[in-house]
Order: C-alpha cells, then structure tokens, then sequence
C-alpha cells in the first residue's frame, strides 16, 4: 500500500486553475522531486498534503500511523532555547522512555524487582534508536548544514534568519519522519552544506518529496519526477534528467496524434456540413453522432512564461561608487567587524561567505535600512541605487500585482501596469490574486518588476534566484550582464554568477 494517495485533485485560486482531476502517490522508500514553472502549484502541493490548504475537490489518504515531517521554515521557535536544546527536543520521545526506565531501575533497587523486565524492554528501546549516540547525530547534521561553526549553544535569538531555517532543517532530519515534505530546502544553504545535504537525502531509506529550482541538487537526490503542468499531476520514473528526455518524446507525441485527431475532425465537420441536407444525409448524421461520442485530446498549453526583466540605467563613470573602511554592522551586536573594500562604477561584484555570517545585515546597512554599529561607508553623489531583497515581505498580501505597481508609480496608465507584469513573467490571472495567495517565484518576479521600472545605476540584490524557475533565472542573468552600471549581489549559486561578475568579495577573509 501506498503512503499517500491523492485522488481526483481540484484547486484553484480565483480564476487561476491548479489542477483538474489531478492523481498522484507516494510509495515507501521513493525520492520525489516536485518541479515545474512558477506558479504552477508546487508549494501548494505541499500545503495540500499538509493540510494547511484544504483543496476545492479530492480526496488525499495518508496511510495510517505514517509519520510526516514538514519543512517550514517560518516555524515559531522558542527564542530563549540554544540550537543543541532544540536539536534535542527531536529525541523528547526518548528522553522520556529514558526517564522512565531510570525510575524503573531505582523501584528495582529499592526492592520492587517486577519492574525489571518493563525496564529492560525500555533499554532495548533506546538502544535500537541509537539513544546513546544522539550528541554524536546532532554534531554531525549541524556540522554538515554549517552550523557548528557557530557554536550549538548559541541562543535561537542571536541567529539570522538562514541559520534559523537550517536549525529548523537539522531538526527535521534528526526526527527522521517517514515522509519527509521539503519545500525550497536549499534557498539558505552554500554549495557545501548542499553537497552534504543531497548525499544525506539520497542515501535516506524513508521517502520524500521535494519541491526545488536547483535542478543539479534533484539530479542527485531524486529517483522518481512530479511534473505539474496543463492542470494535471504526472510521475516519472527516474532522475531529473531522465524525466526532461521522456517528457520531451511524450509531449512531442501527444502533439502529433491531437494534430492528426484536429485533422480528422475537420474533414468529419466539412463532410457532415456538405452532406447533412442531401443524399447522403444519413451517413452525415452517423459521422455526427460518432464525432460526438469521440473522445477529444485537448490541447497543451504553450504558452510557457519566459519573463524579460530589463534594469534601465542612469548615467554614471568609472569612479569609485562605493567606499567602505572599518564598518561593523548587526543588530544588537556586531555580525561583522572591521570590514573594508571598495567598488567602481560598472563593477559586477559578488559577496560571499558562509551562512549566517551577515551578507544580508551588511547590504541592509549600506542601503540604510539599519544603522551601523562602528567604522563608515560612502556612495559617490552619482550613484542611483536600485535594491532587491530576498524576504517577500509586503504591507498587505491581499494587494494584486495590479495594486502593487499602480501604488507604487501612480503616473502609470493600467494598460502599461499590465504590461509591465506580463513582461516579468506574470499571467493576467495571477495579476489579479492577491499577492499572499501567489508562489514564492511569482512575488519575487512582482518584486523584480518594481525593480525594472525604477531606473539606477548600483543595484543591490540579496539571493534574487532564491525562488525562481530556471527560466527566469536565465532571463535575470542576461539583464544583470547587460545593465551597463554597478552591481553587487549576494548569492549562494555560483553557476548563476560566475560568467559576469568581474570580483569576488569573500566576506570570511576580510
């Protein structure tokens, strides 16, 4: 038996159809990776499996006693906890037969020697979950997700929002769910933590499901592909790259046989059109009747968005942009200290860094959003500065991509505020969703439009491929290699900006 079932799946949001009569199963011991383009439904899948959506029609079956481990990584933690103490709270089961049994043992010293066989059975217990070795687990996975570095007894409070998400992973991990459900797991991880995660996920005897753009990290990790597209589920069996060869060679001849049925039918219409009023009005109705009862291929949807983002620039030189000498930046205390480079006009810089070192706190500071703690940075006079922030993070989630640009540039006819959007990569369906309802992709591509339509000359960019499909990503490349001024960015994908960025700024080694 399956673990999961999912049966006739229908879900929509306002206009925008997800899925039509969808099927889909999980089986024990297989690796899913859940893919398809922005807006697609792939976190809704998610969510659906988890309950925290309850879709329009279907019916989804967990299969009884099936444990789920859910990665959400805007979990509330208790701030006051250390990471070693919530990384224990995943053993709390065993903790708790640990602390029995030791009462056990304590009743059969003083006498009651009837509880010695509940007492052994509750050390075997232990011993088969590998209790005894549950500090060396914990090192482990924190040291393969690069937290270790910052000490297990560092306070939940004191960490950054990506250190957060990797506790939360760590957590998840050592649980050891029967189905593990992971949406975007590698959005907070460098190439190194996601080496160790993809061996660890791969090598993982317990299904799951995983909705990711890094397409290198399914190769590796997944044997079985959800694809979701034209409103419907489809598996395939094997990895990433197997699944792009068969999906081509299906839907190639799906093409061909609904070309050949359109055929068919408008030679059956022009016959029946000819023929229904004269002598071969008899046979005209028969082919009516069988045209009728035919059962009819639809047609695939082709129209696969491939955004266009173009940053419009400002006039600038070569001259230094951006001075920064001796800066400290963080929140209560310093994340970075005595930090120092400098910048020039129409430089492509990249910064890197383990994380949770603070990129994202030191590129807040510069655009002044926080104050620094010691030491100064300077902007040329020139500069413009466009900036783009990895947290989706609106005022109100119930404003449509349409409200959203229409507040933001008043000046702009609805007509262009369309436009605009449709040139980002956002259908006029999704346009009209309030923007909470929308995928991480597509609040990022509404993002990235606000970003298209204010002209500068230094953006700043803080993981702008976090949630985005790889067309998009290709787009965002090709604007950001031909935008003529300044550019600094922070990203954890190097195949994204090795090509045209011209300087590394290795942030650990400053």
């Amino acid at each position: 038996m399956s673990l999961l079932e999912i049966e006739g799946l229908t879900h929509s949001f306002g206009d925008n159809l997800l899925y039509k009569n969808a099927a889909f199963s999980l089986n024990k011991g297989e690796h899913i990776g859940i893919v398809g383009q922005n807006g697609t439904g792939k976190s809704t899948l998610i969510k659906i499996c988890t309950e925290q959506i309850i879709p329009d029609n279907g019916r989804i079956i967990w299969q009884s006693q099936v444990s789920i481990g859910y990665l959400d990584q805007y979990a509330e933690i208790e701030k006051s906890l250390t990471m070693r103490s919530f990384l224990k709270s995943a053993f709390s089961r065993l903790y708790q037969i640990e602390k029995e049994m030791t009462q056990l043992y304590e009743k059969v010293a003083r006498g009651h020697t009837e509880c010695l066989d509940l007492a052994a059975r509750y050390q075997e217990q232990l011993e088969i979950h590998d209790f005894y070795s549950i500090e060396t687990q914990i090192e482990q996975v924190a040291n393969g997700l690069g937290l270790l570095a910052i000490g297990l007894e560092r306070p939940i409070e004191q960490m950054s929002g990506g250190q957060r998400a990797k506790v939360i992973l760590a957590k998840l991990l050592l649980e050891k769910p029967d189905v593990l459900l992971l949406d975007e797991p590698t959005n907070f991880l460098d190439k190194e933590h996601i080496l160790w995660l993809s061996d660890y996920l791969s090598n993982l005897e317990n299904a799951f499901m995983v909705v990711s753009h890094d397409y290198a990290f399914l190769e590796k990790i997944a044997n079985r592909i959800c694809d979701i597209d034209n409103d419907t589920i489809t598996k395939y069996y094997g990895t990433y790259s197997e699944f792009l060869r068969k999906k081509t060679l299906l839907r190639e001849d799906y093409v061909r046989q609904y070309s050949a049925q359109q055929k068919e039918i408008k030679k059956t219409e022009e016959f029946i059109r000819k023929n229904i009023a004269g002598r071969k009005s008899k046979m005209a109705r028969g082919r009516r009747k069988q045209l009728e009862r035919m059962e009819k291929m639809e047609a695939l949807d082709q129209k696969e968005i491939t955004p266009y983002f173009h940053f419009p620039s400002t006039p600038f030189t070569n001259t230094e942009h951006l001075f920064v000498k001796h800066l400290s930046v963080g929140y209560h205390y310093p994340v970075l200290s005595d930090i120092g480079f400098t910048i020039k006009g129409g430089q492509k810089v990249v910064i890197t860094g383990f994380n949770g070192i603070g990129k994202s706190t030191l590129l807040k500071t510069l655009i002044g959003e926080i104050p620094s703690m010691n030491g100064h940075y300077k902007f040329s006079d020139q500069v413009t500065i466009g900036y783009f922030e990895q947290d989706l993070l609106w005022d109100d989630t119930t404003r449509t991509p349409i409200q959203i640009i229409s507040d933001s540039y008043p000046e702009m006819v609805m007509k262009e505020v369309r436009k605009s959007l449709a040139r980002c990569g956002i259908s006029s369906k999704h346009a009209m969703q309030p923007i909470g309802t929308l995928s991480g992709g597509e609040q990022a591509k509404v993002k990235m439009c606000l970003l298209t339509l204010k002209p500068c000359n230094f953006l700043i960019l803080d993981e702008p491929t976090n949630h985005l499909d790889v067309q998009a990503k290709d787009s965002l490349k090709t604007a950001l290699e031909e935008f003529p001024g300044t550019v600094l960015l922070v990203s954890h994908e190097e195949n994204f900006y090795r090509e045209w960025t011209q300087k590394v700024i290795n942030i650990e080694k400053l």
